[in-house]
C-alpha cells in the first residue's frame, strides 16, 4: 500500500433563503453553519491510500456507554434544551420526516458526495414544517478507506456544513478499519465524532460548528415520535455482515448485539409501541449487485431475535452496496420491505447483475422490486400514526424536482405493503 499524505418544489441549493442554525447555549447541539457556504471543489486532505481489500479478522464491538441491554437514544435527547418543544411539534404535526442513506464518504474528492447532500438540504425548504425533516440517519461508511479522524472533515464535517439537523448514524465497515500499524483501535474516530457524552465541539470539525452526536454505542435504539430505529453494527469486513460470534465462528464477538436486537423488540411489545419498528444495518441482508453479497447468517440472526421477542419490524434499511435496491419479503405472515440505500456519495456506483427484471421473484419468499444503480440519491421516511413511507430522491431530477423515482408504503398495524 502506498504512503498516506406531494411535497413541493424548491429552489436551488444555491439560492436557499432559509435560516441556518446558529451556534446555541454551552452543553446545547449546533448542527449546520450560521451562513451557508458554497461546496468545495476539492479535499483539503486528498485521499492517496489505496483500499484495503482483505481484512480477514472482525474486531471487538465497543461496550456502550451504560451498561443496559437495550442502548436508548432519544430524539429529544439530540435537540438539547430545545427538545420537547421540537417533539410536541412534531406530535402535533401529525407526522416525522427524515433523511436515510449510506456510503457518502468520497475518496476521490467532493463532488459526487455534494450533489445528494445538496439536494438532501433543499428539502429544509418545505413551506409546511411538517414536511422538513428532523434528522439524518446515516447507514454507515461515512469516511473512505480508513476510518480515521484526518478523512471526518472533508468526507463528513464539510459535506453537512449547511444541513440544518441532527446527523445520527451506525458505522459501516469502513469506519471500523484502520489503516495497517495504525495504533487507533477500531472505531475510536467514529466514537469520537458520534458517541461523546453530551454535544461538544468535534475534534476534527475543522473549525466548523457542527457538535458532536451523543450516540450512546455503535448499536442502539433511536426513539422519536412515531418511529423507532434499531441500529446494528455490522463490523468491518466487506463480506459477509456479522453482529454475533456466529456459534463460534468469531470468537472476537459475543451475543450482546443479538441480546439488544431481542430486548428492543420485546420493549416495542412490552411498550404497546404502535408506530413503525425499523431495523438499521450497513450490511445488506440481500443483494444484487455486482461487488458485494448478502449476510444470510446475519439475517438468521436477526430473525431469531425477532422471534424470541415475536415482534418483527415494518422495514429494514442498508447500506454498503452503492446503488439503491428495494426488495419484499414475506416472512411469518408479514410482507417486509428491505431496502438498500448505499448511493449516498461514494464513486464509483455499483451495477446490479444484468440478469435482474423487476419484479425479480428471487425465490418463494423474497422479490426484487425496484432499483436504481445509476443515480446517487437518498431516501426520504415519513411516518404517521398510521403509515411507513419510504421515498427514494435520485440526485440527478435537480434540486428542484421533488417527485420520487420509488416508493413503497406499509400499513402499521397490519404490515401490509403497498
Amino acid at each position: 500500500m502506498p504512503r498516506r499524505t406531494r411535497h413541493s418544489q424548491h429552489p436551488s441549493p444555491g439560492r436557499r433563503s432559509k435560516k441556518a442554525a446558529r451556534p446555541a447555549a454551552a452543553g446545547n447541539p449546533v448542527f449546520a453553519q450560521p451562513t451557508p457556504s458554497p461546496d468545495p471543489t476539492s479535499f483539503k486532505d486528498p485521499v492517496t491510500d489505496q483500499r484495503l481489500r482483505e481484512v480477514k479478522q472482525v474486531e471487538a464491538v465497543p461496550q456502550p456507554v451504560a451498561s443496559a441491554a437495550e442502548p436508548v437514544l432519544t430524539l429529544e435527547q439530540v435537540y438539547g434544551s430545545q427538545g420537547a418543544a421540537k417533539m410536541q411539534a412534531i406530535t402535533v404535526s401529525g407526522q416525522i420526516v427524515f433523511h436515510c442513506v449510506g456510503d457518502t464518504g468520497s475518496a476521490k474528492g467532493p463532488t459526487t458526495q455534494n450533489l445528494v447532500a445538496d439536494k438532501m438540504v433543499s428539502d429544509f425548504d418545505e413551506a409546511n414544517s411538517a414536511d422538513i425533516p428532523s434528522f439524518f440517519y446515516h447507514l454507515g461508511d461515512v469516511v473512505y478507506y480508513f476510518g480515521e479522524a484526518t478523512y471526518y472533515y472533508d468526507q463528513f464535517y464539510e459535506p453537512y456544513r449547511n444541513y440544518p439537523a441532527p446527523v445520527i448514524a451506525i458505522p459501516g465497515n469502513h469506519d471500523g478499519v484502520v489503516w495497517p500499524g495504525d495504533p487507533a483501535p477500531s472505531l475510536s474516530a467514529f466514537m469520537a465524532n458520534f458517541c461523546t457524552a453530551a454535544p461538544a465541539p468535534a475534534p476534527d470539525a475543522g473549525g466548523l460548528v457542527r457538535t458532536t452526536m451523543i450516540e450512546p454505542a455503535v448499536y442502539f435504539t433511536l426513539e422519536a415520535p412515531f418511529v423507532r430505529i434499531l441500529g446494528l453494527y455490522s463490523n468491518v469486513l466487506e463480506d459477509p455482515g456479522v453482529i454475533s460470534s456466529e456459534n463460534g465462528s468469531y470468537p472476537t464477538l459475543d451475543q450482546r448485539q443479538i441480546q439488544f436486537l431481542t430486548a428492543a423488540l420485546r420493549r416495542v411489545s412490552s411498550d404497546n409501541f404502535a408506530g413503525a419498528v425499523i431495523i438499521a444495518v450497513h450490511h445488506p441482508p440481500f443483494t444484487g449487485g455486482t461487488d458485494h453479497g448478502g449476510s444470510p447468517a446475519m439475517l438468521a440472526d436477526i430473525d431469531r431475535a425477532c422471534v424470541a421477542a415475536g415482534v418483527w419490524p415494518h422495514a429494514v434499511f442498508s447500506g454498503h452496496a452503492h446503488n439503491y435496491q428495494r426488495y419484499t419479503r414475506t416472512v411469518n405472515g408479514r410482507t417486509i420491505p428491505f431496502l438498500v440505500a448505499g448511493c449516498g456519495g461514494h464513486s464509483p456506483l455499483s451495477r446490479l447483475r444484468t440478469t435482474l427484471r423487476t419484479p425479480y421473484p428471487i425465490d418463494s419468499e423474497l422479490t426484487l422490486e425496484s432499483y436504481d444503480d445509476t443515480d446517487y440519491g437518498y431516501m426520504r421516511v415519513v411516518v404517521t400514526a398510521d403509515t411507513l413511507r419510504i421515498e427514494f430522491h435520485p440526485e440527478s431530477d435537480g434540486g428542484t424536482t421533488k417527485t420520487p423515482d420509488d416508493v413503497v408504503t406499509v400499513t402499521l398495524a397490519t404490515h401490509a405493503v403497498s
